[in-house]
């Protein structure tokens, strides 16, 4: 069987959408950039996920933690399955940081 291609930009859009938004056929088939293809069910997943990761960050940040004390409690440890080939939990938890901070140190986060 075919699967339907969706082109980079719609494929973004769909992480900015409520899961559950109705948008094609049921077996759509998401082809990422990086990973495995994806349902629209591992999309709104991954997009929780994110959401997930954030909200821990920002709370953290709400209590006076700094980085080094998130990496410490592994705060991303419930995200885990997320972490692999293209991008580790502790740079993901310094992205996170950088970005909720606004940290701009120069410094390149390399991904795996």
């Amino acid at each position: 069987m075919k699967h339907p291609r969706i082109a980079p930009l719609f494929a973004l859009t769909l992480l900015y959408l409520p899961p559950g938004t109705p948008l094609t056929r049921a077996d759509v088939r998401v082809i990422p950039g990086h990973g495995p293809v994806s349902s629209l069910e591992d999309v709104q997943a991954y997009l929780l996920m994110l959401k997930a990761t954030r909200d821990a960050v920002a709370n953290a940040l709400k209590e006076g933690k700094t980085l080094e004390q998130m990496r410490q409690a592994k705060i991303l440890n419930p995200w885990k399955k997320y972490s692999g080939d293209f991008i580790s939990e502790d740079t993901f938890l310094e992205t996170l940081y950088n970005s909720l901070t606004g940290q701009k140190n120069g410094r390149f986060i390399k991904h795996n």
